[in-house]
């Protein structure tokens, strides 16, 4: 995996947290920040926590905060951190601390080597938290845990000793309730209830496996900068401390832990950290007056009052003490199950860059990005502003791209499909596409999407074959095909295969008569269900007929013989363009060009997405090869810009600008650009990148697809963004988790556990080793000498036949 160094550690902030936790970060120098610890992301939130060592005696004191140098942004520039012009107060920069480090990332662990000449310690931090694919309450712990690792370096013996240090940054508002706890090997930052605020509760506990370390909880306080002097006068005379405040008052707690290093020897530090604060303020979408909470559930919320969020820990564990309990007693295997993950995940020969791109994008689902309620369902947020969620409701329209969860925590994606069809879903077949939270019945007081719930309906297709539980599908049979009915009865009233009815999109707007991209969903929806049917034994030649047509339509009057477009239509619909709202400006636009914010005879590059999430969720090719291999090579031509130098962006620049190279969301290489065509047209989304990418290299265009997938990695390249933390509407956007599909596109393999059917295709790469995730099981699976091998490492996966989908070549095992 890419090793970062010098300038490229700059932007580098690691996620380190469990699913739907809460999270911190572990940045390029090692430093830790964005403590996002309260169930709502905290970026800026970097208080005054670290580690150091003092070398005792060699031949006086050497101390090293166990930092590389401060990244230079910190230093001053950024408008966020409002104390920049004022030196910086309260920060621990001004510290000694290593003179060196490098950064490397393998998921779910992050390691960095720090280096100083003048220090006989080689020391090495590994940082992680537990990610057990198929075990999603391991995964969801308020947990992480630093290595630190040293080694004599030196011709002589050497007497050390590591410091943990914490200023209580648990306290909230200045409140006179938050305490430091002494433990016996660590100790807890602690705030605890307010009456006008339950959600300030909180705890955030710090504990090494060392039974040699001593607990100070009794720090000088005082004015001016005399809490970090003094306890920095302490770390310099090396020494260790075992005390605690009678009314457990101290600014912070230290944790000590002293040793001796022979010539060559080492020493590991395991320092864990966890957390727990149980209620939240959250609280999203339809509200009835009549509703309240009866305080016979575990909402968090004070009687007679409306519930609010609730993490799921809080429902699993009484406290911080408990989960530290459990994470401590069980360590060792949490450690070596997430590092045998780690291993088989990166045993593999797929290209680097796509093995960076996809493991890069996991950290989304340790970020504050997803939450989880306490009945174990995930509720999620399209991205993160720097302080709250950005966007409601496990957004159907970009969770569709998301290829991550279904495999690795199949049990937690088809919470998603849970809630899309029965809280979200009214009895006519509408969808919500933005949950409530706490999730509960949505109100369907907005439109629908349609490439939101058409995508839900592929998605219900592939949840079915990754579980292989048939009993599951047909429990849901009759809200699918309500759903279904209601996208024909809106979008398409006259059966015609094609959506014309305005429909809402992940654009954020309505697309007015027949476009390719949104009909590629209607027809990926139409073949599940005809496939959903039939497995059933149900009638569905109603829906294989509007699947012809669909299809036909499609291919001859929304192909131009490049690529797919848009018939904006609305003279003709059933729904009138209105004018209300507009100014008079807008009217006389509208009169002329028709409705804004549509493609028309744009090249998009979301042109066939559809497809691509049929061919994701194991539906095969919905539409012909031929032409959609041409509009993706015409995506390829006309929208992928190896600089955008030239490129005319009023819209949101950031996410790609100036020399950097991209994918646009749209181009209009035969002219006919509106004057104010769909919002975000002419930006760059990673997420949109992947899938094309992917999509792409699953034709055997490997490199168009690869071209454009290291352009993108090359913009979150350290330097200017973080590696880490693909954006969109808000940090961890959930749409870049498309990256996944590499895996898929580029090899064929996907299981199939309804008919124990292993699916490989090597046209792409002839020989290859991946990783392979089923409901039962993972490991790798490799195509050598025309030979398909499966090692599976955990788990179970019952194979009956394996099919060459390029060759259909058959082994059959039953």
């Amino acid at each position: 995996m890419k090793r970062y160094t010098g300038e490229a550690l700059n932007m580098i902030s690691y996620p380190l947290g469990g699913i739907g936790a809460g999270m911190f970060c572990l940045e390029g120098s090692g430093m830790l920040s964005q403590f996002s610890l309260r169930n709502e992301p905290a970026v800026d939130n970097e208080p005054n926590v670290f580690s150091a060592v003092c070398v005792r005696n060699h031949p006086e004191n050497l101390v090293r905060v166990l930092e590389g140098q401060v990244p230079r942004r910190k230093i001053f520039g950024s408008t966020s951190r409002a104390d920049m012009g004022n030196g910086l107060t309260g920060k621990n920069y001004g510290l000694p601390r290593m003179k060196s480090n490098d950064f490397t990332a393998r998921f779910p662990f992050a390691e960095i080597n720090l280096q100083d000449d003048k220090l006989p310690l080689d020391v090495k931090l590994v940082g992680y938290s537990p990610f057990l694919p198929l075990n999603e309450d391991d995964s969801s712990l308020p947990a992480a845990s630093l290595e630190y690792i040293f080694t004599n370096n030196s011709n002589q013996a050497l007497e050390a000793v590591y410091y943990f240090n914490a200023f209580n940054f648990m306290k909230f508002n200045n409140n006179e309730k938050a305490h430091v706890y002494k433990k016996e090997n660590g100790f807890i930052l602690a705030q605890l209830p307010q009456d006008d605020a339950p959600e300030a509760e909180g705890y955030f506990y710090a504990a090494v496996r060392d039974n040699d370390a001593k607990i100070n909880t009794n720090w000088f306080d005082g004015g001016w900068f005399d809490i970090l002097t003094m306890l920095w006068n302490d770390i310099r005379a090396g020494v260790v401390k075992d005390e605690g405040n009678p009314g457990n008052l101290s600014p912070g707690g230290s944790i000590a832990v002293p040793f001796v290093l022979k010539p060559g020897e080492q020493k590991k530090i395991e320092l864990l950290l966890t957390w727990y604060v149980p209620t939240t303020k959250l609280r999203h979408g339809y509200e009835e007056e009549e509703e309240s909470c009866s305080c016979s559930c575990s909402c968090g919320s004070e009687k007679n009052s409306k519930p609010t969020h609730k993490p799921w820990y809080a429902g699993q564990f009484t406290g911080v003490e408990a989960v530290m309990n459990y994470f401590s007693d069980n360590y060792d295997r949490l450690y070596r199950e997430t590092k045998l993950f780690s291993d088989t995940f990166l045993d593999s020969t797929l290209p680097d860059v796509v093995l960076d791109s996809v493991s890069a994008n996991l950290t989304i689902l340790k970020s504050p990005t997803v939450l989880r309620q306490t009945d174990g369902r995930i509720w999620a947020w399209e991205g993160c502003c720097d302080t709250s969620g950005c966007c409601t409701g496990s957004c159907t329209h970009v969770w569709n791209y998301a290829q991550a969860m279904c495999h690795l925590f199949p049990a937690l994606e088809r919470s998603l499909r849970q809630t899309e069809f029965n809280e979200n879903q009214n009895e006519a077949g509408h969808q919500e596409f933005r949950a409530s939270l706490p999730i509960r019945k949505s109100g369907n007081k907005y439109h629908a999407a349609s490439d939101g719930q058409l995508g839900g309906i592929m998605k219900m297709y592939r949840e079915w074959r990754i579980s292989g539980d048939t009993g599951w599908l047909e429990s849901y049979y009759e809200k699918i095909k309500k759903s279904l009915d209601y996208c024909i009865s809106t979008w398409d009233r006259n059966e015609e295969g094609v959506l014309k009815e305005p429909h809402h999109n992940t654009y954020d707007i309505e697309f007015w008569g027949a476009d390719g991209m949104c009909t590629s969903f209607y027809l990926g929806a139409l073949t599940a269900f005809v496939k959903i049917g039939e497995a059933l034994g149900k009638d569905v030649d109603r829906y294989r007929k509007l699947y012809d047509k669909g299809k036909e339509y499609m291919e001859t009057k929304l192909f131009n013989g490049e690529y797919f477009y848009q018939e904006t239509e609305w003279e003709t619909l059933h729904q009138k363009l209105s004018f209300e709202g507009e100014n008079e400006q807008c009217v006389r636009l509208l009169n002329k060009e028709g409705p804004k914010y549509q493609y028309g005879t744009g090249c998009i590059s979301d042109g066939v997405l559809g497809a691509w999430l049929a061919k994701m969720c194991g539906l095969g090719e919905i539409l012909d090869t031929k032409k959609v291999k041409s509009h993706l090579l015409s995506v390829y031509r006309y929208n992928f810009k190896p600089s955008l130098i030239e490129h005319e962006n009023p819209q949101r620049p950031g996410f790609a600008v100036g020399d950097e190279g991209g994918l646009l969301l749209c181009s209009w290489p035969k002219g006919g650009k509106p004057s104010l065509p769909f919002v975000y047209s002419d930006e760059v989304w990673t997420g949109i990148e992947h899938h094309v990418a992917s999509h792409l290299a699953s034709f055997g265009y490997v490199d168009e697809g690869l071209e454009i997938e290291q352009a993108c990695r090359d913009r979150y390249d350290g330097i200017k963004r973080n590696p880490f933390n693909e954006y969109e509407c808000g940090h961890w956007y959930a749409r870049a988790m498309s990256s996944y599909g590499f895996l898929q596109c580029l090899t064929g393999v996907r299981y199939d556990a309804v008919d124990r059917i292993l699916y490989v295709n090597n046209s792409v790469l002839n020989e290859f080793r991946t990783f392979l995730c089923t409901a039962g099981g993972y490991g790798t699976v490799e195509v050598k000498d025309g030979q398909v091998s499966v090692n599976v490492v955990s788990g179970e996966i019952s194979i009956e036949k394996i099919i060459f989908e390029n060759t259909h070549q058959v082994v059959d095992f039953s």
